[in-house]
C-alpha cells in the first residue's frame, strides 16, 4: 500500500490518480497507524513553508512524517513536500523545518529575463545514476511551480538539476529517501515513469 500524506496542504488527487494509473493501492490518509504500515510513502505539499509546517504540527503528523522518512522504506517529498524535509527556508524565517535533509530552501535568484515564480516546463540533468530515473534521458521536461529550490550541505545527494535563473537543485536522493521539486503527477509519461519507477522500488530505491 502507498501512503498519500494528507495534512490539509498536498495536491492530493492528482497525485493518488497518477499512481493508481499505475496500479499501485494509492490512499490518502492522514491516519498515523496506516502510514506506518505503507510500504511506500509520498509527501505532497503546496503553499508557503511556514504554513504547511504549521500544518504538519496541528496535524500531529510532524513525527510520523519524520519516522517515515527515516524508516528506509521508498519516501518520496514532491514540490513543497520536498522543502519541508529541509532545516530551514527563506521564505518563513526562523520556521523550524523537519531537518531530515541538512541545508535550507532558498529563493531564486532575479535575473533579467528570469520570472519568478518559476512555472512551466524544464530539462533536467542527472548528475549521477539513480533509480528513480532509470530509464529516462538527460534533458527529460517535467513540469514546475516554484519561487525557492533547495541548496543541501551534501552535494552528493543531488540526484538532477536544471538550468534556470542559474543552475537549480531539483531532486535529492539519499538511500531510500527521495524529493522532487517538480510535479512527477504533471508531467506527462516522463512523470509517470518517474513515479513507476518508485512504485516498483520496493525497499531497493
Amino acid at each position: 500500500m502507498l501512503a498519500i500524506i494528507d495534512y490539509g496542504a498536498g495536491n492530493l488527487r492528482s497525485v493518488q490518480k497518477a499512481c493508481q494509473l499505475l496500479g499501485a493501492d494509492a490512499t490518502i490518509t492522514s491516519d498515523a497507524k496506516t502510514i506506518e504500515k505503507a510500504d511506500h510513502v509520498i509527501l505532497p505539499g503546496v503553499g508557503a513553508f511556514g504554513d504547511c509546517i504549521q500544518s504538519l504540527h496541528q496535524t500531529g503528523l510532524t513525527d510520523v512524517v519524520r519516522h517515515a522518512a527515516k524508516s528506509g522504506k521508498p519516501f518520496l517529498g514532491i514540490c513543497l513536500g520536498m522543502q519541508l524535509l529541509f532545516e530551514s527556508s527563506e521564505e518563513t524565517p526562523g520556521v523550524e523545518g523537519l531537518g531530515i535533509f541538512q541545508g535550507e530552501i532558498v529563493k531564486i535568484p532575479k535575473q533579467e529575463g528570469c520570472k519568478i515564480p518559476h512555472m512551466g516546463w524544464n530539462s533536467l540533468h542527472f548528475p549521477k545514476e539513480t533509480p528513480l530515473f532509470a530509464g529516462l534521458p538527460e534533458n527529460s521536461f517535467v513540469y514546475f511551480v516554484h519561487s525557492y529550490y533547495a541548496k543541501p550541505k551534501d552535494p552528493s545527494i543531488v540526484a538532477a538539476t536544471t538550468s534556470y535563473c542559474g543552475e537549480l537543485t531539483v531532486a535529492l536522493q539519499q538511500g531510500n529517501l527521495f524529493a522532487t521539486q517538480f510535479h512527477p503527477e504533471k508531467s506527462g509519461d516522463v512523470g509517470l515513469s518517474i513515479l513507476k519507477n518508485f512504485i516498483e522500488a520496493g525497499g531497493n530505491l
